[in-house]
Order: C-alpha cells, then sequence, then structure tokens
C-alpha cells in the first residue's frame, strides 16, 4: 500500500484529525501494511505491548481466556477503528488478545514509541487519544454493568439491539443484520452459554419478534424488541 494511500486512510480516522497533511504523511511513513488470514492472532496476552493498530478491512475480537481456558470476547472491532491502544496508557505486556474473524483482515502498524513521538509534536493529538482512550472504558464499564445488572435474555437482546443499530440494514418496520458470529460466540459476548442463546433466539422467533438462519438476523420490530 502507497504512503499516500495509508496517509488518505489514517486521516479519515477521528482521533488522527489533530494531524495535518505532513504529520499525516510522518505517520504513514511510520507505518506496516499487514495482512492475515481467518482467525490468525494479531497479538495474544502476555506479548509485549509494541505496536499500534489501524484496522483497514475485516473484523477483528478482542478478548481474554477465563481461568479455564474459556474465551471472554470483549468487542468486536469495524474497520476504521484503532486497536492496541492501552499501550498508549502504560500497557507494556498485552492484557487481551486479538483475533482475526471469518475472512482475512487487513490493517495498518506503527511501533508505540514512533507514535508517541509524534503526539510529543502535536498536543492536540494527546487530547485526542484521552478522549479516545475515555470512550472505550466507558463502553467497558457499560458492558460490565450489563453483565452485573442485566439477567442473560435482556444481554442478548442488548446485543440483538445494539448490532442492529451499528450494522443494520432498515426495510420499513424490519431490520436486517447480516453477521458472521456463531451462537458460541454471541455467547462470549454476552456472558452466558450457547445453550442459552439458542433458547433464547428461538424464543423471540416463536414470539416473532425475529427470525435467524445462520449468516443473517431479521429483526421484524426494533421499537418492539428493545
Amino acid at each position: 500500500m502507497e504512503t499516500n494511500i495509508r496517509a488518505q486512510f489514517l486521516g479519515s480516522l477521528p482521533p488522527l484529525a489533530p494531524l495535518d497533511a505532513q504529520e499525516l504523511q510522518q505517520l504513514a511513513g511510520m507505518t506496516q501494511y499487514q495482512r492475515v488470514s481467518k482467525f490468525h492472532y494479531i497479538f495474544m496476552p502476555d506479548e509485549p505491548a509494541e505496536h499500534l493498530f489501524f484496522l483497514i478491512r475485516g473484523r477483528v475480537k478482542l478478548g481474554t481466556f477465563s481461568y479455564d481456558g474459556r474465551e471472554v470476547i470483549k468487542e468486536i472491532l469495524q474497520p476504521t477503528i484503532i486497536f492496541g491502544d492501552l499501550a498508549l496508557a502504560g500497557e507494556s505486556t498485552r492484557s487481551e488478545f486479538a483475533q482475526a474473524m471469518h475472512d482475512e483482515v487487513e490493517y495498518l502498524s506503527v511501533r508505540v514509541s514512533d507514535f508517541q513521538q509524534l503526539m510529543q509534536q502535536n498536543q492536540r493529538l494527546v487530547f485526542a487519544f484521552l478522549q479516545y482512550l475515555s470512550n472505550r472504558l466507558q463502553r467497558v464499564e457499560e458492558r460490565l454493568a450489563s453483565l452485573v445488572l442485566k439477567d442473560a435474555r435482556e444481554r442478548i437482546i442488548d446485543f440483538l439491539v445494539d448490532t442492529a443499530g451499528k450494522e443494520g440494514r432498515r426495510v420499513g418496520y424490519e431490520t436486517l443484520v447480516k453477521h458472521c458470529l456463531t451462537q458460541q460466540e454471541i455467547a462470549n459476548l454476552t456472558g452466558t452459554s450457547r445453550q442459552t442463546v439458542t433458547s433464547v433466539l428461538n424464543d423471540l422467533r416463536k414470539s416473532n419478534l425475529i427470525y435467524f438462519n445462520r449468516n443473517s438476523i431479521l429483526i421484524r420490530d426494533l421499537e418492539k424488541l428493545a
């Protein structure tokens, strides 16, 4: 990927808005273009947190492993998002994993030390990333609150509503969500079991609130589901 194309892509990311054209070119020159196949791990827990990543194409899941080895998904990342950013908040070794999902993933990586040098030259970039990290922390807190305060059915419905808001296509009152998640992955995201996800989805289908197959979920009326 040419440097000019990298700079154009980086300029489309809101946290990098404080950078002018020259700084974007400088950052683009520091990056490495990388491509990984589906299910490949970009980084794993306990690895050195030396790079920051900018997702170009594909989906990446962030998560951890429980004490008994079960996967716990924290977030599904869409293109044009930055990840590995906890390294900017002092993380020296990774506390989570990042894994390509069901498609090939393309991204740019930059050494944290190089990016920090750029931040020293532009204080507005520092404030932009503080806001970015603050928003991420808020999402984590909201997820924790959901796990504590809501039952399994409510969490699964929240997942459907949230996914529809981010990725759904409205057709009249109905909303079509095309996805690549297995029911086990939905369970890992919502802190439930695969059996519970299956039961709740079947119950919602019997109530004519949704229809689903392997690759999509059709929400009959988003307001009634919520």
